[in-house]
C-alpha cells in the first residue's frame, strides 16, 4: 500500500505546576471599597487574559505552519502549494467537474465526515469486508483516494461532482484477496459505474489458469469493460532495486489503463513499476509482447507527495501510483462529462472505444524530454487533462 505520510500534531498546553497565584503568599488584612485594588485586580485580569489570547494565537499560527494540517485545521501551505501546482502540472480543466458520470472507486471505505467532502452523499455503497452498512474506512487509504476525486473544500477534487460508488475490498490492513475485489468489480458495473478507479494491485498468480484458484480482478476488470466501462488501476510501487519486471495485476491486463507516478517536475517516480512490453517466458506468469496503445504503464500523472485527505480529519501527503491513478479517473470523468456518447450506455459506449480512448490518451501525453514513443516506466507520457479534451473534440 501506499505510503502516507503525515507531520506529528504540535499541541499546546500549560504546564499544571504552574501557578497563576502564590499558595504560599501570606493574607493582607483586606481594605473594603479599595479604588487601588480595584484597579490593580483589573489590570492583572486584563494581563492574563491578554497573554491567554497571544498564546493561543501564537499556537495556532505555529501549528498550522508545521503540522501539513494535522490538528486539523487546514492544510499546510506546502500542501496547498503542491495541490496547486499538480493541477497546474496536468493542465487540469476546471471549467468541468464530472457531472453525471459514475465512478466506482474500490478501496478500503470512506470516511465521510471529513470536513473537505461538505457532506457529499454516495450514489451507492458495500462492504465486502464486514458487510456493514454505514460508509467507514479503518485504514484510510480509501478516503485519501476519494478525496483526489471529490473533495470539495480547502483541497479540490480533479472531477468534484461525479456521482461516488464506494465498494470497500480491503481491510483495516490495506489488503484485500483477490476475489473479493473481483466481486467489488462486478459490483460497480451492476451498479452502473463508467468508470472503475483501482488504486491496489500485486502480482498476478504464477498459474492463474489452474483449478481451484477461482475468478481474479483481471477477470472481472475485463468483463467490465467488454460492457464498455473503463478500468483504471495503479501500475504499482516496486520501482528501482525491488522491482519485479511488470506493473501490478489487475493494471496488467490489456485493455485496463495502467498508471504510473511522475514528481511535481514531471520527471518520473521514482518508485514506479516498469512494464515488460517485449515479453518473456520466465519469471513466471508468460507475457506476451504488447503493442500501442497497450504498452504498460499507459501514462504518469502525480504520485509524489501528493496532497490528500487523512482518515483522521486532517490532511497529508501520499507517495504512490495509487494517488496517480485517481487523477487519470478524474480526467475520464471530465473527458466522459464532455462526451456522453462515450460512457458505457451511450450510443458508442463498447470496448472498441475504449480503445480509442486509450489512443487518445497516447497521444495527448506529454513525454520526457529527449523520449520516443513508449517508455517501461513514463508510458507514453505525462497526463495533460486540457489537450486531451481537445484531443477528443478534434475527432
Amino acid at each position: 500500500m501506499d505510503e502516507i505520510q503525515t507531520n506529528e500534531s504540535v499541541l499546546f498546553w500549560k504546564d499544571p505546576s504552574e501557578q497563576l497565584v502564590d499558595q504560599k503568599m501570606e493574607s493582607a488584612p483586606l481594605i473594603a471599597e479599595s479604588a487601588t485594588d480595584d484597579l490593580a485586580k483589573i489590570k492583572a485580569i486584563v494581563s492574563i487574559t491578554l497573554g491567554m489570547t497571544l498564546v493561543l494565537a501564537t499556537g495556532y499560527l505555529v501549528a498550522v505552519i508545521l503540522s501539513d494540517g494535522a490538528i486539523l485545521l487546514r492544510p499546510s501551505e506546502v500542501a496547498l502549494e503542491r495541490h496547486s501546482g499538480y493541477n497546474d502540472l496536468i493542465h487540469h480543466d476546471s471549467s468541468i467537474d464530472g457531472s453525471g458520470v459514475v465512478v466506482c472507486i474500490v478501496d478500503s471505505g470512506i470516511n465521510l465526515d471529513h470536513s473537505d467532502f461538505n457532506d457529499m452523499e454516495l450514489k451507492g455503497w458495500k462492504d465486502f469486508i464486514s458487510g456493514r452498512s454505514t460508509p467507514y474506512d479503518d485504514n484510510g487509504h480509501g478516503t485519501s483516494m476519494a478525496g483526489i476525486i471529490s473533495a470539495n473544500g480547502w483541497l479540490k477534487g480533479i472531477a468534484n461532482d461525479v456521482d461516488l460508488l464506494i465498494a470497500k475490498a480491503l481491510g483495516a490492513s490495506g489488503a484485500g484477496e483477490d476475489s473479493v475485489v473481483a466481486d467489488a468489480i462486478d459490483w460497480c458495473v451492476v451498479g452502473g459505474a463508467h468508470i472503475i478507479s483501482l488504486s491496489l494491485g500485486g502480482a498476478p498468480d504464477a498459474l492463474p489458469f489452474l483449478p481451484g484458484t477461482g475468478r481474479s480482478s483481471g477477470d472481472a476488470a475485463n468483463e467490465a469493460i467488454d460492457a464498455g466501462i473503463y478500468v483504471v488501476a495503479a501500475a504499482g510501487n516496486d520501482g528501482g532495486e525491488d522491482d519485479d519486471g511488470d506493473v501490478a495485476h489487475p493494471s496488467s491486463e490489456t485493455a485496463v489503463i495502467s498508471v504510473g507516478g511522475s514528481t511535481l517536475k514531471g520527471t518520473s517516480w521514482s518508485g514506479s513499476s516498469e512494464g515488460d512490453n517485449n515479453g518473456r517466458f520466465l519469471p513466471l506468469p508468460i507475457l506476451l509482447p504488447r503493442n500501442d496503445p497497450h504498452k504498460k504503464p499507459e501514462i504518469v500523472a502525480p504520485a509524489e507527495r501528493v496532497p490528500v485527505l487523512t482518515n483522521e480529519g486532517g490532511w497529508g501527503l501520499a507517495d504512490g501510483t495509487s494517488a496517480a491513478t485517481v487523477y487519470v479517473t478524474g480526467a475520464l470523468a471530465l473527458l466522459l462529462e464532455e462526451n456522453p456518447s462515450l460512457k458505457a450506455n451511450g450510443s458508442q459506449g463498447n470496448a472498441d472505444n475504449i480503445n480509442l480512448v486509450k489512443t487518445w490518451l497516447m497521444e495527448s501525453s506529454a513525454p520526457q524530454e529527449g523520449q520516443t514513443g513508449h517508455d517501461d516506466k513514463y508510458g507514453y507520457g505525462l497526463l495533460q487533462i486540457k489537450e486531451l479534451l481537445e484531443q477528443v473534440n478534434s475527432e
